[in-house]
C-alpha cells in the first residue's frame, strides 16, 4: 500500500525539494457545490479521473488475487487507504470565505472504481463550520505539494447546485503560472520552496470556482 501515502497522498514529505518539479500523477476532476434551502453550503461533491498509468499502479498494488483487476473488496479497500491518507490534505479540497480558510469535515467514504483502464473517485466533503452564502466564496480542488495535477478540463466541470444561488454572480478562475510568480516573487523565495509548511501557498497557482454573493 506504499504508492498512496508516497505518490496520492504525501510524495513532499519524502522529498520535499522536489515537490514543485512537476506533476507525476494526473488526475480530471468535477466539483459540484451544493447549497441548502436555509442559504448556506450544504457539501462538496468530487469526482475524480486519475490517468491510465498512476491507474495500473493501483491495480498492481491491489490486486491481492492476481485477476488484473481491482474486485469490490479490493475498490473498497483502496477507498480507505486514500480515505486515512488524504485527511492531512483536506482531501485536496480548499474553502475560502472572505479570504479566510474554512476547514473540510472528514467524507464519511470514499467510493472507487476502475473503468477503461483508469481509476475513479467519488466523495463529498462539508464545510467544517456553517457557511452562509454571503460574501465572497472560492471552492477548489488542488495538491498542496504539486505532486499531483488536478484538472478541471472545462469550467462546466466547477458548478453550483441550488436555487439559492441564483443570487451569487459565478466564475472561475484560471490562475497563470508565470503571472502568479511574478507578483509573489516576494513570498516565493527559496526557502518556501523547500518548506514542507509553506506548500499551502501553491493554491495560488489553483483554478477555484469564486462567488460573489
Amino acid at each position: 500500500m506504499r504508492f498512496l501515502p508516497r505518490l496520492l497522498a504525501g510524495a513532499a514529505l519524502l522529498a520535499p525539494a522536489t515537490a514543485f518539479a512537476h506533476p507525476h500523477i494526473f488526475a480530471e476532476a468535477r466539483l459540484e457545490v451544493t447549497a441548502n434551502e436555509d442559504g448556506t453550503v450544504s457539501e462538496l461533491r468530487n469526482v475524480w479521473r486519475f490517468d491510465e498509468m498512476f491507474s495500473a499502479s493501483v491495480v498492481m498494488d491491489f490486486d491481492k488475487n492476481g485477476n488484473n483487476q481491482l474486485d469490490p473488496d479490493e475498490l473498497a479497500e483502496v477507498g480507505k487507504t486514500v480515505l486515512e491518507s488524504l485527511e492531512e490534505f483536506s482531501y485536496y479540497t480548499t474553502i475560502t470565505e472572505g479570504g479566510k480558510t474554512v476547514k473540510v469535515a472528514k467524507p464519511d467514504a470514499i467510493n472507487v472504481d476502475y473503468k477503461d483502464g483508469q481509476l475513479l473517485m467519488f466523495f463529498t466533503v462539508k464545510p467544517g463550520e456553517v457557511m452562509p452564502l454571503k460574501g465572497k466564496l472560492t471552492f477548489g480542488v488542488y495538491d498542496p505539494t504539486m505532486y499531483a495535477a488536478m484538472d478541471f478540463a472545462s469550467d462546466d466541470d466547477l458548478v453550483v447546485v441550488g436555487n439559492k444561488f441564483a443570487a451569487c454572480k459565478r466564475e472561475v478562475v484560471r490562475p497563470d503560472p508565470d503571472e502568479v510568480l511574478a507578483q509573489n516573487q516576494a513570498s516565493l523565495t527559496e526557502a518556501f520552496f523547500n518548506d514542507p509548511a509553506g506548500t499551502d501557498m501553491s493554491k495560488m497557482f489553483a483554478t477555484r470556482l469564486e462567488l460573489t454573493c
